[in-house]
């Protein structure tokens, strides 16, 4: 395979994740909407709410992990290569990003608070 094509990773990725994959993306595009709706709401970001999203961030990238060796038909112990685990680490890392993002954006929504009750970074 000498190009990429995006067509051939929605096919495999439909293949592995079934109806669930429509799931994660309407997440991830109303997440990000909901996101940027916030932040304009707010005119940026509220400091300690992101550090504590960061926090549970990392409990989204664990369950990232546990998301992909459930789809897939290998476990950790097969990780044999470098590619294999930057493909850990990948996974890892999308899963914090974005629950952080859900986190923060769920928590901003919740709580109600305006820009006057805020500390920003």
């Amino acid at each position: 395979m000498k190009e990429l094509d995006p067509f051939v990773l929605l096919v495999v990725f439909q293949e592995m994740l079934g109806p669930l994959l429509w799931l994660l993306l309407a997440v991830v595009v109303l997440g990000l909407l909901a996101f940027v709706a916030l932040l304009i709401h707010e005119r940026g970001l509220v400091s300690r709410r992101l550090v504590r999203s960061q926090g549970l961030g990392l409990i989204g990238g664990g369950l990232a992990l546990v998301l992909m060796a459930q789809v897939s038909s290998s476990g950790f112990t097969d990780a044999g290569g470098p590619a294999d685990w930057f493909l850990i680490a990948l996974v890892f890392g999308l899963g914090l990003v974005g629950s952080t993002i859900l986190f923060y954006t769920v928590g901003g929504w919740w709580s109600g608070r305006g820009p006057s009750t805020r500390s920003s970074i």
